[in-house]
């Protein structure tokens, strides 16, 4: 028996739901908080990479204090092609921030990860690294590199940033992993 299509699920305070669920007032909203949160270093290319997949939305009176997506990638490693949740464009409004928002759109994308995929990825930022490393997520040590259109190509500006949240598959994180094209930051 197949599992049953459901609709937005509300997990305790954070909503989950598929990009087709989430209406586009919300998105809107997303943007903004986006924007605000990453200080202009946030881009088209940026949001885009954090649509089509889960969305873990945290309101607090009508108003959107906390969002982190999760969108399936394909990464390389060891021979394997896996597929990976890919946790996009976590961000907290500046005037909520420490007040554990972040951990709670974060649980709600591990459990998507860990219940749809073979292991959870995400490249974070110094200031991010901290909240992904207290969840268990582990840093990857080996070299980094993208499935380009013209190969495979190496990418050390990444390397150190590249976090995995271990699931069904064994990992050599001493080993090269190499993620799937797409436009701006591959990573």
């Amino acid at each position: 028996m197949g599992r049953a299509l459901i609709g937005p699920a509300l997990i305790g305070p954070v909503l989950v739901a598929h990009t087709a669920q989430v209406e586009p007032h919300v998105l809107d909203s997303v943007r903004r908080l986006l924007d605000e949160a990453f200080a202009g270093d946030f881009d088209d290319d940026d949001f885009e990479h954090a649509l089509g997949g889960m969305h873990a939305l945290v309101h607090d009176g009508g108003e959107l204090v906390g969002h982190g997506a999760v969108v399936q990638r394909r990464l390389l490693h060891r021979g394997r092609s896996l597929r990976a949740g890919y946790v996009e464009a976590v961000a907290v409004a500046a005037g909520r921030r420490r007040q554990g928002i972040a951990s709670m759109v974060m649980a709600a994308l591990e459990r998507v990860v860990r219940s749809a995929y073979d292991l959870g990825a995400l490249s974070s930022s110094t200031a991010g690294a901290p909240l992904y490393d207290a969840r268990g997520w582990v840093r990857w040590e080996g070299p980094t590199s993208v499935l380009a259109p013209d190969g495979v190509r190496p990418t050390p500006e990444d390397d150190g940033s590249v976090h995995v949240l271990p699931g069904t598959v064994q990992l050599d994180l001493h080993g090269e992993l190499t993620c799937d094209w797409r436009a701006g930051d591959v990573w």
